[in-house]
């Protein structure tokens, strides 16, 4: 069945490289948002807004919860900002 069955599964090739595509594109964001000096950044924002006074102590805090959510819930699990997959 190998001929016949990639002449009937070419028409699924823009699919499957869609999907491969796509699936790169989510472990790159995966270890993007994972990343020590990411998390660092985000975190040393909040308190850069707060030392300058554009948030208040309790968005910073706020903002370092999230951070904090997004690394301790499990990748299969989506967060309380994220739609289920």
């Amino acid at each position: 069945m190998g001929v016949v069955g990639t002449i009937l599964g070419l028409p699924f090739a823009p699919v499957r490289g869609v999907l491969a595509v796509a699936e790169l594109i989510r472990r790159q964001v995966d270890a993007e948002l994972y990343h020590p000096a990411s998390v660092r950044r985000e975190l040393e924002a909040a308190e850069e807004a707060r030392a300058v006074g554009e948030i208040s102590p309790e968005e910073e805090a706020e903002a370092q919860q999230r951070v904090l959510d997004r690394l301790t819930a499990s990748p299969a699990e989506p967060g309380p900002d994220e739609e289920k997959r």
